[in-house]
């Protein structure tokens, strides 16, 4: 199947997810086990490999997942990956769990930043970008900040906001010199 398909059927599941998790009063507590989750997924093909093996019996996936959860895991998410399992929805797994977290994130007006720095940012740093996030995103009451280390792009920052790129990179300053000079 292809991401926008994936993102069509994804999409509900996890509108039902956030729509327990505030019913409950329980979205924090399920945000916390959604990353632990994709924590799991990102750091293990195996896993993903398993879960989306349609011929790995319903049961076996539903015994791995009582395996990975930890104990203090809410009782309605377990039942919820559970639900995805009898709907062989498992699969999507990934997907719901971003698509969860970005409507999270809606609701609690956090907007989300994807920083790519050639070396790890310090907590000042972090701190800088944030208020630069907060300052073009004025609805944003807090940002989250998805780092990656990209050291092609040799010294600065380049920070995503959903479409907006700001490239303060050294590759971005020198790619953008080169054009210049080109033109002239």
């Amino acid at each position: 199947m292809n991401n926008i398909a994936n993102a069509e059927i994804s999409r509900p599941y996890a509108e039902a997810l956030m729509s327990l998790a505030q019913s409950n009063n329980v979205a924090d507590k399920f945000d916390s086990d959604v990353r632990s989750l994709l924590n799991l997924l990102k750091e293990s093909e195996a896993l993903r490999n398993f879960f989306a093996n349609p011929f790995i019996a319903a049961e076996d996936k539903k015994g791995v997942i009582r395996k990975i959860l930890s104990d203090d895991t809410n009782s309605m998410f377990r039942n919820f990956l559970m639900l995805l399992v009898d709907r062989r929805r498992i699969i999507l797994l990934e997907d719901i769990a971003q698509e969860y977290l970005t409507q999270l994130r809606e609701f609690n007006q956090i907007v989300l930043a994807e920083v790519i720095s050639a070396v790890p940012l310090t907590d000042e740093q972090k701190q800088t970008i944030k208020e630069k996030v907060k300052s073009i995103e004025p609805n944003a009451r807090e940002v989250e900040l998805d780092s990656k280390i990209d050291s092609d792009i040799i010294g600065g920052v380049i920070i995503k906001v959903g479409s907006q790129v700001i490239d303060s990179s050294l590759r971005g300053q020198l790619r953008r010199l080169t054009l210049n000079l080109n033109k002239g």
